[in-house]
């Protein structure tokens, strides 16, 4: 009588996992297959046979309940192992050209893609068997809109600002240096710890075109760079300018 295999874990005084190692005849079948290195597309009946009696004697001997589909490969297997020791007929038939482990190698090989493609799928992480999902829930606070700035509220206010900055225009020549750079950081520092400044605020009174139009396309340039942010409560109202560091920590 056959030994059962090493490399099957059958706990003490528990034979009956034994079977339930397998799931099902094909798989004890495949599993002597590959143990023993034999070739699906060529299989030698006999020994298979063989083999595959011994394990299920092994059962019958240990009065284990062998279920029907166990017992059914057996005549199977006995019927093909038959089947090949027949003398071929001198007159043969299509039927009589057809190996008589076609259709057991078919389902062999079915059996094995299928068996390959569960594990496939099975090492597939699983939730709550792998891994576990973690939320982490985030206050969410909702950003305050400010009102957008019309158009022609800010055009008017620029046209304002150049008129009264060619009223106060000094008729002595003196070169002026004016970076667009510099009014940026200028007009940062006077936000610096306020919540916001009036448009007005930005440019003195004793401005000149130069510096103002300097000034303006600065506060344009923040803009664009999101630095800053204008806005009015109300239609030909007051412009404000705030910093939006400011408003990201509020």
């Amino acid at each position: 009588m056959m030994e059962v295999p090493r490399d099957l874990f059958i706990p003490p005084d528990a034979l009956e996992v034994f079977l339930d190692t397998f799931q099902g005849p094909l798989d004890l079948l495949l599993y002597l297959i590959r143990k023993h290195n034999l070739e699906v597309l060529d299989i030698p009946m006999a020994e298979l046979t063989r083999q595959y009696m011994a394990y299920v004697e092994i059962m019958r001997a240990n009065q284990l309940e062998l279920a029907a589909e166990y017992l059914l490969m057996t005549a199977l297997l006995i019927e093909i192992k038959s089947r090949m020791l027949l003398p071929r007929p001198i007159i043969r038939t299509n039927e009589d050209d057809l190996d008589p482990r076609a259709e057991l190698m078919r389902r062999l090989l079915e059996y094995e893609q299928m068996k390959l493609a569960a594990q496939r799928l099975n090492d597939i992480p699983q939730v709550e068997r792998d891994f576990t999902l973690v939320q982490v829930l985030i206050e969410q606070t909702v950003a305050k809109r400010l009102p957008e700035v019309n158009v022609d509220d800010l055009r008017n206010a620029w046209i304002t600002l150049v008129v009264r900055a060619q009223v106060n225009r000094h008729h002595r020549v003196t070169r002026a240096e004016l970076s667009v750079r510099s009014h940026m950081s200028r007009i940062m520092r006077d936000l610096r710890g306020r919540e916001f400044i009036e448009f007005n605020e930005l440019f003195g009174p004793s401005a000149g075109v130069a510096e103002v139009v300097v000034t303006f396309l600065a506060l344009l340039e923040l803009v664009k760079e999101s630095l800053v942010e204008i806005s009015q409560s109300q239609p030909i109202g007051i412009i404000y300018v705030k910093s939006t560091d400011f408003l990201t920590s509020v």
